[in-house]
């Protein structure tokens, strides 16, 4: 088969390869996916680089942890009527060697989701990282109906899956994005509000909720930390998956005395049963139309580099290889 690899990390164009390697064979309960779309993610790109002095762990990578194809072979165990099946594929390089920049990957059958005819490949390799990620954010501690949910940095891929989701949760959601400019994009989703941060944020999300926020997505909780302790109500959750820096300083009393929780969110870590119950609602998600993912940049497997530097540049639009029609 096909498929992209590297051997030692460092700048994409430096060590990603693309050649021949051997056809996975599925062993006992495993599924083989032949790949048509693989995404591309932040997470996929550190793994690569070597990000806060993460090694090599395996001596061979096959990088990118989310895909999408069709089932052409299944191990001992598994039913063989997923034969032929259309599916999502989540976690394939989590803790695992071999991910979806391949025109085959072989994963444990936990680890598909059955695809229908209304969500089209493309879109369900976009769905793993970035969606699980912001379904733990929003859903992590309970249901958000009738809650009020702000999400900063609607724009980003992750916070763009969570507002929407916290909207189909029957939540009141509220956005952020960094400058006034932004607040006249065609890409932010529909909420009951979007607030710039460089232009008295406490206060306009106060407009709109008058009796604080009861959840907070939070991409940038160290840049942050202050406006969200100003906005939160009692007994607030703040569920976090980025900080610009390694440290994280936050107003203790306020945070203290609201009972606030803070959720750490590291999405190869959460427990399968989320990942599951993610994967199958967001598929549902996209199929209702109450979610909406763009396709940004579609690009053939020989150009995996580009497609490396171009999510490490912050490109508007997600990013995906076409590994096959």
């Amino acid at each position: 088969m096909r498929a992209a690899w590297y051997d030692r990390q460092g700048a994409a164009a430096e060590v990603l390869q693309v050649g021949e390697r051997p056809d996975p064979e599925p062993g006992p309960g495993e599924v083989r996916v032949r790949v048509s779309f693989s995404g591309v993610n932040p997470g996929d790109t550190k793994k690569r680089e070597g990000w806060l002095g993460s090694a090599m762990p395996y001596p061979e990578v096959i990088p990118h942890s989310d895909g999408a194809g069709v089932v052409d072979l299944v191990g001992p165990a598994i039913d063989g009527g997923l034969v032929g099946a259309r599916v999502a594929v989540h976690g394939a390089q989590s803790y695992r060697q071999f991910g979806t920049a391949a025109e085959f990957v072989v994963v444990p059958e936990d680890l598909i989701t059955p695809l229908p005819d209304d969500v089209p490949d493309d879109v369900a390799a976009l769905l793993g990282i970035p969606g699980i990620t912001a379904h733990r954010a929003v859903f992590g501690d309970g249901p958000v109906t009738g809650k009020t949910v702000l999400v900063h940095g609607v724009r980003g891929g992750v916070s763009s899956i969570a507002a929407q989701l916290a909207v189909w949760g029957g939540a009141t959601v509220i956005g952020t994005v960094r400058r006034s400019s932004d607040l006249g994009s065609g890409d932010l989703p529909t909420l009951d509000g979007v607030v710039a941060l460089d232009d008295d944020p406490e206060a306009a999300i106060r407009r709109i909720a008058p009796d604080g926020v009861d959840r907070i997505v939070e991409v940038a909780l160290d840049a942050n930390a202050d406006l969200d302790a100003a906005v939160i109500a009692d007994d607030g959750v703040i569920a976090t998956y980025f900080a610009r820096g390694d440290r994280v300083s936050l107003p203790f009393p306020p945070l203290l005395f609201a009972n606030v929780t803070v959720r750490f969110l590291g999405s190869d870590d959460f427990p399968a049963a989320a990942k599951r119950q993610a994967m199958d609602d967001l598929v549902s998600a996209v199929g209702s139309g109450a979610l909406r993912l763009h396709v940004g940049e579609v690009l053939p497997l020989d150009q995996v580099a580009q497609a490396h530097d171009d999510v490490d540049a912050g490109r508007v639009g997600r990013v995906v290889l076409r590994i096959r029609d």
